[in-house]
């Protein structure tokens, strides 16, 4: 029994909520059909048995009085009964009781041919009774149940369509806020729930639908404030840190001149990752997408990059040559930007051996350091954020642009951590 309930429950947990509800109201509406069903059952059970005890006890009356008058039983008088004096099938109860010298019935609703007795004791030692057929009230009881198990099944099935419709309804605006809220959480900002229900009511997914869309408007405003913000700021420092730099290239050779142009560039290169992340944000990159051999474009990239990085199972050469390597579309400049990223990220923070290889469509780069930190693994990455301390210090933007031009340019950036040690990141690109 327990194995069963436990069944049911977990039956029960797997469906959605429009068969949970309708599936509830059924078995609450099947609970009180049953239950308003069985009293009916009783109470008519009982008027039927009281009227057949008065029958059967005025019927031993009228037997009485004959037998008394006329010293026989006369059976045209009696009706329906059948009345017999010392009845080998009398119930032995009702015989005790009736040479006790009580009147009295006993309701018999077992076999086939269920009646109702009665008993009176005659002659001392005699027992006058009386045997009242109830086919009848039985078949009558029989016509009552069905009658009862007929309505109290149209009324479940009536609550459970009912049920189902109304759920129907209640999961729709769900999934729709559920959609919504997904949609919101990939980016599209301007996506709202909207009015649900009929015009003019006020219930509980009314009320979720409109703090949902209260609470994506207020989101919206507040990622475009900072957006805004943050493409103001980058403007603005480009005009002092331009005449900056100009200022510093005119400064006497020395090392603290070669301090201030080191830190000047760096200021520079923040302005313009933070202007490309503005860009980025406002959706405004256009990509310019062309056929090209991946492993070619693979190897001019990472000797581009600056940075030693080894390239495994790459046959292409700088120019192009070869024939290995899958077709690609892609935008070779925002490619470049995050193949990169990802080189120079590896060499800053992974320190050791840098390898990139290419596997059909997609580009991997490794680095044998401390490997990504959980959390940017988990949620992505986030600027301004560079991660764990052992990664060494960052602004967080490297990672932030080659996701943002890997979206641009329609690629995917998975972030891992192989075994035994370092992180890699592969960038998988459309094919051709």
């Amino acid at each position: 029994m327990r194995a069963l309930s436990r069944r049911c429950r977990r039956a029960l947990r797997s469906l959605g909520l429009r068969w949970k509800i309708s599936v509830l109201l059924a078995v609450g509406c099947a609970l009180v059909a049953v239950t308003i069903g069985v009293l009916i059952h009783e109470a008519r059970g009982r008027q039927v048995a009281d009227a057949a005890r008065r029958s059967a006890i005025e019927q031993l009356v009228r037997v009485g009085q004959v037998y008394e008058l006329t010293g026989k039983l006369d059976f045209d008088k009696v009706g329906e009964a059948d009345a017999r004096i010392d009845c080998p099938a009398v119930p032995p109860a009702l015989r005790a009781a009736a040479l006790e010298g009580l009147r009295t019935t006993y309701l018999d609703l077992t076999g086939p041919r269920p009646a109702v007795w009665a008993a009176r004791p005659i002659g001392g030692s005699h027992v006058l009774t009386v045997r009242h057929p109830l086919a009848a009230e039985q078949a009558e009881l029989a016509e009552l149940d069905g009658l009862l198990i007929a309505s109290g099944t149209g009324v479940v099935a009536l609550a459970a369509g009912g049920g189902a419709l109304l759920a129907s309804r209640l999961s729709k605006d769900l999934r729709t806020a559920a959609e919504t809220a997904r949609r919101i959480s990939a980016g599209d900002l301007d996506a709202r729930i909207g009015p649900s229900g009929v015009p003019g009511t006020r219930n509980e997914v009314t009320e979720l639908a409109s703090a949902v869309d209260t609470m994506a408007a207020s989101l919206q405003r507040r990622l475009e404030a900072e957006q805004r913000f943050t493409a103001d700021v980058a403007h603005e420092l480009r005009t002092p840190l331009t005449g900056l730099h100009t200022a510093a290239e005119l400064l006497p050779a020395g090392r603290p001149t070669e301090l201030v142009r080191d830190r000047v560039a760096v200021l520079r290169t923040l302005t313009e990752d933070l202007l490309e992340v503005a860009r980025l944000d406002a959706d405004q990159e256009e990509p310019r997408l062309e056929a090209h051999r991946l492993e070619a474009l693979v190897t001019s990239i990472t000797r581009r990059s600056g940075v030693a990085a080894v390239l495994d199972g790459v046959t292409c050469d700088a120019g192009g040559g070869g024939e290995g390597g899958a077709w690609v579309r892609t935008d070779v400049r925002r490619l470049e930007r995050i193949l990169t990223n990802l080189l120079v990220n590896a060499h800053r923070h992974g320190g050791g051996l840098v390898t990139v290889s290419v596997s059909g469509t997609s580009v991997t780069v490794r680095d044998r350091g401390p490997g990504f930190p959980a959390t940017l693994l988990r949620e992505g990455p986030r600027r301004f954020m560079s991660g764990a301390a052992e990664r060494g210090q960052g602004t967080g933007l490297g990672l932030t642009i080659a996701f943002g031009q890997a979206q641009v340019i329609g690629a995917e950036v998975i972030l891992t951590n192989p075994t035994p040690s370092g992180a890699a990141a592969t960038v998988t690109l459309p094919a051709v």
